[in-house]
């Protein structure tokens, strides 16, 4: 399987090819100092185990995410039975999608950090197997998930991830894979910047590679990777990265 990361900036201007990623990511010259490293003792978490704290129905888990300005506040989208949420950190979860989003095949939830009452799902399971819910979009709540309503992009098919702005709700980034039996142009990444009224195509390489994933640098979230991947599914096989393709910078 071949994977392919790139990226991009608000300018959408070409500026660098992927192998000078590498070059950036050299040792420091001798005149600069290397940062230091914080340590940590790792017997602080000694004590800690994994254990289990649901749901126990719900089906294959696609998607987790947290909200750092509420620290026991936890959102969980799974591939065929929409999404649910935990205010106590996974003491309770309940369905907050049920009667309001119509797809159960969630493919990634995105809670504003500015605004945790903004929330962006992008519907259709990115994880391709035997049995595939195509996703129909994209949809948003304003009211932390009380209502639910369409935010476009109906044909992305599946949705493998959606990002907000750190600091600006109402731009957003989609990564679409597209169609999961069939070319399609509707793939690659999306961005918004207007909640998700309009939708500007801002990357895509051909209508058999979609986007899987996208991620916001942290320091600069103008600067946005994207990791592209070709996923079809066959009625007699799955197309895994069979596809060539090139990386490129934005």
């Amino acid at each position: 399987m071949r994977r392919i990361v790139l990226t991009l900036s608000a300018a959408t201007t070409v500026c660098a090819l992927i192998p000078s990623l590498a070059r950036a990511q050299r040792a420091p010259a001798a005149h600069q100092s290397a940062p230091m490293l914080a340590s940590v003792d790792t017997m602080l978490f000694h004590g800690l185990r994994f254990r289990m704290v649901g749901p126990p129905r719900g089906g294959r888990v696609t998607t987790v995410t947290g909200v750092p300005s509420q620290p026991r506040t936890f959102y969980m989208g799974v591939a065929s039975g929409g999404v649910f949420r935990t205010t106590d950190a996974g003491a309770s979860w309940v369905p907050i999608t049920d009667g309001k989003v119509p797809v159960g095949s969630t493919g990634s939830i995105a809670v504003s950090e500015s605004d945790p009452n903004t929330i962006y799902l992008g519907t259709g399971s990115d994880d391709i197997r035997s049995n595939v819910s195509t996703g129909r979009g994209v949809y948003k709540t304003t009211d932390g998930g009380t209502t639910w309503s369409f935010s476009g992009l109906y044909d992305a098919g599946q949705i493998g991830a959606v990002r907000v702005h750190p600091t600006n709700s109402s731009v957003v980034w989609v990564a679409a894979i597209g169609n999961a039996f069939k070319p399609s142009a509707e793939r690659g990444v999306f961005k918004s910047t207007d909640g998700g009224k309009t939708w500007r195509k801002v990357l895509f390489v051909s209508d058999s590679v979609g986007a899987a994933d996208v991620e916001l640098n942290p320091a600069n979230p103008d600067v946005v990777y994207a990791w592209l991947w070709h996923g079809e599914r066959k009625p007699w096989t799955i197309i895994s990265g069979a596809q060539n393709s090139t990386g490129v910078g934005f």
